[in-house]
């Protein structure tokens, strides 16, 4: 594994599994478990899968420094890198800054740039957190990072519960990723990706509008674009179809 160099981030690397190699980058607020949990032993079975969360302090990120450390980390000399939302930017520029070593690409609720909306709702995220309301801020998730008939279906007991554990478990680092999150812009990257591509939308997305999830498949040459009518969390709502997604991409191009 290369050594991460005095300027990158410092990341917390866990590989697991043997094979082809896979990259893992996860979203803003999220985590490799939240995030990649249930798809990691069906991807280690036949693949080297490094697994790297962010700082989990108030490091303060720029895109180029977050992406070049993912791939220092990487146990693999080539691999793919499947990003999930905010993890969407880092793949993209980490193929765009290491064209050697990046060979395909899985894109999950994504974006190039931020648009209004979203930049509001990580404003919201910032003041709560930076207020302490741990409870507001859960509340917050909850309604825009989950469809609402996911969020609908839950009982009342399951709901307050569900509001209680997110207060609780609130990722270090969050804030730091929300900032880079309002600032990252890859569009100028995307007609230089040279490598195949799978963008998966979220249909019912509160979060991040699925424009933005078509923006990647539209600029991005030759990507395939799928879709799952989930909220900006899918692998939490429809965790079969996100993980036969991945898995036939990666099968069909020998991944």
């Amino acid at each position: 594994m290369t050594n991460i160099s005095a300027q990158f981030p410092k990341l917390a690397t866990e590989v697991r599994g043997s094979g082809p190699g896979i990259v893992l980058a996860h979203g803003g607020g999220g985590g490799i478990e939240s995030n990649f949990g249930s798809l990691i032993p069906l991807l280690a079975k036949g693949h080297k899968v490094t697994a790297s969360s962010y700082p989990a302090d108030d490091t303060v990120l720029d895109l180029d420094s977050l992406a070049d450390a993912l791939v220092a980390e990487a146990a693999s000399e080539r691999f793919t890198v499947i990003g999930f939302s905010l993890g969407t930017a880092v793949a993209v520029r980490a193929a765009a800054r290491h064209p050697e070593r990046v060979q395909g690409l899985v894109l999950a609720a994504g974006i190039a740039r931020a648009d209004n909306r979203l930049r509001l709702a990580l404003d919201l995220w910032r003041n709560l957190l930076a207020a302490g309301d741990r409870d507001s801020f859960a509340r917050f998730v909850l309604t825009t990072a989950f469809s609402p008939g996911f969020v609908n279906s839950l009982s009342d007991e399951d709901l307050t519960a569900a509001v209680a554990q997110f207060a609780a478990n609130i990722p270090g680092g969050t804030a730091a990723q929300a900032a880079l999150i309002q600032e990252v812009d890859t569009t100028a990257d995307l007609a230089g990706v040279a490598v195949p591509t799978l963008v998966v939308g979220a249909s019912r997305d509160l979060l991040v509008d699925p424009a933005n999830h078509r923006f990647l498949a539209e600029r991005i040459p030759g990507a395939e674009y799928a879709e799952v009518a989930a909220g900006h969390v899918l692998m939490a709502e429809q965790a079969d179809a996100w993980h036969g997604l991945v898995l036939d991409f990666l099968g069909r191009h020998g991944l």
